[in-house]
């Protein structure tokens, strides 16, 4: 591949995105036991302070979340997504710490749970121990395997659940790291089966922005997917995604108007970009405080992530 695929981000965006459905399609003994009706809280300050205070020097794709037991009872949910392309022997160790982390901060009950989205298929670690002179500290916490997929594709173009399609993705982006033009046959074929398994209009942008920010294409052949996607997309009658790209252009083009071309589209990238990842860490009013160098600035920060809709 030309490009580095970018994993994590996507990974944290689609989790938050769809918890219920990320614990059904992965944990759905745990998820039966726990009251949807009562909704879930991001607990984005919370995981700050655990990882600030645990000092392990990694965060990638965890997020933690309330949730509450059909039994009444709150209980925390810390999910880590591994998705390093090696086994990193500190994981374990990780996932402990952050979990009694939690229980000496806050003094909550918490259950850690790891998807393994690495690409090493003997690397399936599902505890931590350690022990001296009789000793000793055991903690277990719930494992899946995204590589365990490669046998249930069947499974995962049939199924209904968001997942489905963010595991098909990810098994199909490790697939064709070293082959540009598979991927883009792969990343058209993923895209057009988002509109034929009957999703929402919301559904299909969050999971597009999902697929087409970790399945990264040279430039020529970005230009060939996004040409065949408003293809289909005018034939179906359902432009969708052309849509939001186009609405971030335009926020681009009004701004321009008033604070010149050049600065007001670049406001108008920003702020695509930042609604694209569902963050909003610069609001408009700041960006128009912004100077033009400053603006570049922050646009580079976040265009290595964001290099398609349009930009």
């Amino acid at each position: 591949m030309t490009q580095h695929d970018d994993y994590d981000s996507p990974w944290k965006e689609i989790l938050s995105t769809y918890f219920e459905q990320f614990m059904t399609f992965f944990f759905p003994k745990t998820a039966q036991d726990i009251d949807w009706s009562r909704g879930y809280d991001s607990l984005d300050k919370e995981l700050r302070q655990i990882t600030r205070e645990a000092e392990t020097g990694e965060r990638l794709a965890d997020k933690l979340f309330r949730i509450w037991k059909k039994s009444g009872e709150e209980t925390w949910v810390l999910a880590h997504v591994e998705v390093q392309a090696q086994e990193k022997r500190n994981f374990p160790c990780r996932t402990f710490v952050y979990n009694y982390r939690i229980h000496e901060l806050y003094e909550r009950p918490v259950v850690s749970l790891a998807v393994l989205a690495d690409d090493n298929p003997k690397w399936r670690p599902t505890s931590y121990s350690r022990g001296l002179w009789g000793c000793t500290t055991r903690f277990r916490f719930l494992m899946v395997k995204i590589l365990s997929y490669r046998r249930r594709l069947k499974f995962l173009r049939e199924s209904d659940n968001p997942f489905a399609v963010v595991v098909l993705v990810h098994l199909r982006t490790m697939e064709t790291k070293k082959n540009d033009q598979k991927r883009f046959r792969y990343k058209i074929e993923l895209t057009k089966e988002l509109y034929r398994r009957g999703f929402s209009r919301t559904d299909i942008i969050n999971l597009y922005r999902f697929t087409d920010w970790i399945m990264a294409l040279p430039e020529g052949l970005d230009d060939m997917y996004h040409k065949e996607l408003t293809k289909f997309e005018e034939k179906e009658k359902m432009p969708y995604i052309t849509t939001a790209e186009r609405i971030g252009s335009e926020k681009g083009i009004k701004k321009g108007i008033k604070k010149g071309i050049k600065k007001g589209t670049l406001i108008g990238k920003i702020l695509m970009a930042q609604e694209m990842i569902r963050q909003s860490v610069y609001s408009e009013k700041k960006l128009e405080g912004k100077t033009l160098t400053e603006l570049k600035h922050i646009f580079a920060e976040i265009k290595g992530k964001l290099k398609k809709f349009g930009f």
